[in-house]
């Protein structure tokens, strides 16, 4: 038995109201209160021993997984894994001094949708200009596609093909796996993952930085729920 935790990362710049962009995948950081919030999950987790941890190529949310990670008191130092050689190499030889390591994936199949000609664009001005239900479909429809953007079909794509080849294969080896990603990269995985149809998927929103955990067990991931307390820590035992 194994635990998939999915935590989307704090308040962003852009997340904010009243200014409330379309960001995709520009890189903008976690808010201060998106911050604190991460330390709280990080340290409501501090026990529970994570094994190895994907994240995507944007800053947001690397910082959410490090932040969660850095709080943990049995998992070990997490340590960003590189693809170029030399410095994967150069890590390998320190961690050796650091002792247990947690090992950190970035990818961009966990980024968040590339919401094109968008970006940037304050969502209530979008409306304005493009109409109220257009903004919908863009931001909540399954196959609709912003201008030069990527649908949430597409985005379920590249999560799904890289969870099936490189996630639940370390659940399959009982390792207890961290994703900190966005709100649509892992409303597509949770898509996936409970096989909600594109009217449900439209009213689904994942919680910013509270995590939300399945259990794995014998090929079978079962929703446990978010876990926001103390109290609800108990369902992962």
């Amino acid at each position: 038995m194994s635990y998939l935790v999915l935590v989307r990362h704090g308040e962003s710049f852009w997340n904010k109201e009243g200014y409330n962009c379309f960001t995709g995948w520009v890189d903008i950081a976690n808010l201060p209160s998106g911050t604190k919030q991460l330390i709280k999950t990080g340290k409501l987790l501090e026990n529970f021993p994570f094994h190895i941890a994907f994240t995507s190529k944007l800053y947001r949310a690397i910082e959410t997984t490090m932040i969660v990670l850095s709080h943990n008191k049995v998992s070990g130092t997490p340590m960003i894994l590189s693809s170029r050689k030399r410095i994967a190499k150069w890590g390998q030889f320190h961690h050796k001094d650091f002792g247990k390591f947690v090992p950190v994936i970035k990818t961009l199949s966990l980024n968040e949708r590339y919401y094109g000609k968008l970006q940037g664009m304050n969502k209530d001005k979008a409306r304005k200009k493009f109409g109220e239900e257009q903004v919908f479909e863009w931001r909540r429809g399954y196959d609709t596609t912003p201008p030069s953007g990527e649908s949430l079909e597409e985005v379920m794509r590249r999560v799904v093909k890289f969870f099936n080849g490189n996630i639940e294969p370390e659940l399959r080896n009982k390792k207890n796996v961290l994703i900190g990603a966005h709100g649509n990269s892992l409303r597509a995985l949770v898509m996936f993952l409970d096989k909600l149809s594109p009217e449900k998927v439209a009213q689904l929103n994942i919680k910013k930085g509270v995590p939300l955990v399945y259990q794995y067990n014998r090929g079978t991931l079962r929703k446990i729920g978010y876990i926001s307390n103390k109290k609800s820590l108990l369902l992962l035992r």
